[in-house]
């Protein structure tokens, strides 16, 4: 333990007790848990930041979309606005946060809404004319104040919650013990060449409880898109050692992109700021410094979608639009059992009377 975890061990145990003290309340039913005559999946973790939580929220978008009608809820971190927001083609990450404005900009047909307020925001949609039958909960472990009916919770392979500490001498938000409530348990960010004793061991280290299902997912990279032309795109696989990258990003744990692209380019410099940074006219030209450092060459620079909308619809995006800059999609994909996944996901949904109402 690090000479700064244990300065900060006694304001962990102090945290650690708020949070343990709350959970019992709410499972002695002290504090009660508002439910409500919807399906709602919650994706969520223990820890703070980093777990690769978005792109699962959006695998379970486009693994239902056309499944039965859904919308999304999240906080809406750093976003100006307050109370409850229904994303619209206007919205910015102000508005709503770049996370729910990431869902909005890949599925413009979707029901994206924010409120801190969890109870309140359901309530809210389900007085829309044409109500969803499924509310994904971004986010939402740690708020009990809403029962939601299927969790899941995502903890990375490299930082697994048991291997953790309370904030804020570590990132737990809440006990180890909280991950007694998630009904399915994912393992993000598995790196490929794991073997299958690496993967039996991490199962045998949580040794999940007989109702909970347990997944491994890695993260899997597309091609560069341009920032400015979406049509404008780069082979990461086949064309990306012709290019010296200056990459920048502000998200919670960009350790895997780094070394994807040092896997595939000639040079890669990385800018990292905090997890939903709001970019300045500084920080654009301090890429532009670092981009015109490189001598010569194809040079290029790259960031995340997440990254990207809080450049989209800001005083920034023209500033952006004269850098080289491309876009690094990111997606989840299963080490294995995605059929069980999927399955489990669409069985869970199809059990919603309102879409029996519908559909039989």
């Amino acid at each position: 333990m690090t000479l700064k975890k244990i300065l900060l061990f006694p304001f962990a145990v102090i945290y650690g007790t708020i949070t343990s003290l709350r959970n019992l309340l709410y499972d002695w039913k002290f504090l009660q848990s508002k439910s409500f005559d919807v399906h709602t999946i919650c994706v969520g973790n223990l820890a703070v930041g980093g777990t690769g939580k978005t792109p699962h929220v959006e695998y379970l978008i486009k693994l239902l979309q056309d499944e039965v009608k859904i919308a999304t809820l999240s906080r809406g971190y750093k976003r100006k606005t307050t109370g409850f927001v229904h994303a619209d083609e206007n919205s910015t990450a102000l508005d709503i946060g770049d996370e729910p404005l990431q869902y909005k900009t890949k599925n413009p047909n979707l029901d994206v809404c924010v409120d801190a307020n969890r109870v309140n925001g359901v309530k809210k949609i389900l007085s829309f004319p044409e109500p969803p039958k499924v509310i994904i909960l971004d986010d939402a472990f740690q708020h009990r104040a809403l029962n939601s009916e299927l969790k899941i919770v995502v903890s990375e392979y490299s930082n697994l919650f048991l291997n953790d500490c309370m904030l804020p001498a570590g990132s737990l938000r809440e006990s180890k013990a909280g991950i007694k409530r998630a009904d399915i348990i994912i393992i993000s960010k598995t790196p490929d060449k794991t073997t299958a004793i690496e993967i039996r061991n991490v199962i045998k280290d949580i040794k999940p409880l007989a109702h909970q299902q347990l997944f491994f997912t890695w993260l899997k990279y597309g091609e560069l898109v341009g920032f400015q032309n979406p049509n404008e795109t780069i082979d990461t696989l086949n064309d990306l050692f012709r290019y010296r990258i200056v990459l920048f990003t502000g998200i919670g744990n960009p350790t895997p992109m780094v070394t994807y692209l040092k896997e595939y380019a000639s040079d890669v410099k990385h800018i990292q700021y905090p997890d939903h940074h709001q970019f300045t006219i500084q920080d654009i030209a301090d890429i532009r410094a670092e981009l015109d450092a490189f001598e010569g060459g194809n040079k290029i620079v790259i960031t995340t979608e997440k990254d990207t909308m809080r450049l989209k619809g800001s005083d920034l995006q023209d500033i952006a639009n004269t850098l080289p800059l491309y876009v690094l999609p990111i997606e989840v994909d299963f080490k294995d059992k995605a059929q069980e996944f999927n399955e489990t996901i669409i069985n869970y949904v199809r059990t919603n009377k309102f879409y029996h109402k519908k559909y039989s």
